[in-house]
């Protein structure tokens, strides 16, 4: 089996016969680079990939075994829940209760924060997930997946682990991924060191790495966004997607863009990421805070993006910047190809238009 990506990241991966490297061994040979490891945070991602081979397997038979559809209950984002969202959640506080790193959870899915061990917690480590972003395609086979985002309690915290430990800032984060659930599933994630992409071989049951050192490029020719909410913007955006849709000057990047929008968040990002382009979620008239939620969602893009080379900003500073003040806040996006969200920033600034 091979698996090949001719974009930014040219990575190649071959098994049965050539060298190949599995999430595992990875992680272990990045851990003895870190002077002191213990161990924990190794063994905390590899349960993040358990759960996700679990997560695979149930999208993979969702037709099969009557898993489409809604429970019938409304979560705490006031959307009705898909069965499959129940699975996914439980299968990574199963995954993360069992391993013991972690001592809180915060998911999409729970209105609350998830305390692990109330009392004496060894484990070092807050979890901040979106169990299967994207829910709302599952029943017409489009690509869903889970984001992530991995917060260290800090060193000087005694007594129980509360909800204060999660609300940390984006640049907080010791780690961050995304698991696409799609024709492949793929695993990316980012310590600070870079962003690499692990794509699972069902045959061995194994994440093996193959888009190493990934970069997004500078420019892409793909725009994403609801076009849908387009009388709800603010003018800047509004210019911003006439200029996207006109013919360009012989000296200036090629127009008119394109337009790609699934409306899974992690499949729209990861697209952009590996061919070039922006996803925009703005705040609208409806959404006065954008929709997209700061820390299961906008908190780890952002830290791929940025480890990527690219940029990720709400329209009025970084994304990484924002203080949270809820576990489920929610932030305007703008976030991708580095030169196209500094042209998205000039055009809500006003300093151009589509005339320009």
């Amino acid at each position: 089996m091979t698996f090949s990506h001719n974009g930014a990241a040219g990575a190649t991966l071959a098994t049965g016969g050539s060298s190949f490297i599995t999430l595992e061994q990875f992680i272990i040979e990045r851990e003895a680079e870190s002077p002191g490891s213990k161990g924990q945070f190794s063994r905390l991602l590899r349960d993040m990939a358990v759960a996700a081979k679990m997560v695979e397997r149930d999208v993979r038979k969702a037709g099969l075994v009557d898993l489409f559809g809604e429970t019938g209950e409304i979560n705490v984002q006031d959307e009705e829940q898909k069965k499959l969202d129940v699975l996914a959640h439980e299968a990574f506080v199963r995954a993360l209760r069992r391993g013991g790193e972690v001592c809180l959870i915060g998911s999409e899915e729970h209105a609350e924060a998830i305390p692990l061990l109330f009392d004496d917690c060894q484990g070092k480590y807050v979890v901040l997930f979106d169990p299967l972003d994207g829910s709302s395609n599952i029943d017409v086979n489009i690509s869903i997946g889970t984001i992530f985002s991995i917060y260290r309690i800090p060193d000087d915290h005694v007594g129980k682990v509360t909800i204060e430990s999660a609300l940390q800032c984006g640049r907080q984060q010791v780690a961050a991924g995304y698991i696409v659930y799609g024709s492949s599933t793929i695993l990316v994630y980012t310590t600070g060191n870079g962003v690499n992409g692990f794509t699972l071989d069902p045959s061995i049951g194994e994440f093996l790495l193959s888009h190493p050192d990934i970069t997004t490029p500078d420019r892409g020719n793909i725009y994403s966004i609801n076009e849908g909410n387009y009388n709800s913007w603010e003018p800047g955006l509004k210019e911003y997607i006439k200029w996207m849709q006109q013919e360009a000057p012989d000296d200036a990047p090629a127009r008119p863009y394109t337009t790609r929008y699934i409306g899974s968040f992690v499949a729209d990002f990861h697209r952009n990421l590996m061919k070039g382009g922006v996803y925009i979620y703005p705040a609208n008239t409806r959404n006065p805070n954008g929709k997209l939620r700061l820390m299961y969602e906008a908190n780890p893009m952002a830290f791929i993006v940025e480890q990527a080379g690219g940029r990720a900003e709400t329209g009025n500073g970084p994304i990484l910047d924002v203080e949270p003040e809820a576990l489920h806040d929610r932030c305007p996006v703008y976030i991708g190809s580095p030169a196209m969200v500094e042209d998205a920033l000039a055009f809500l600034s006003g300093e151009r238009t589509s005339r320009d």
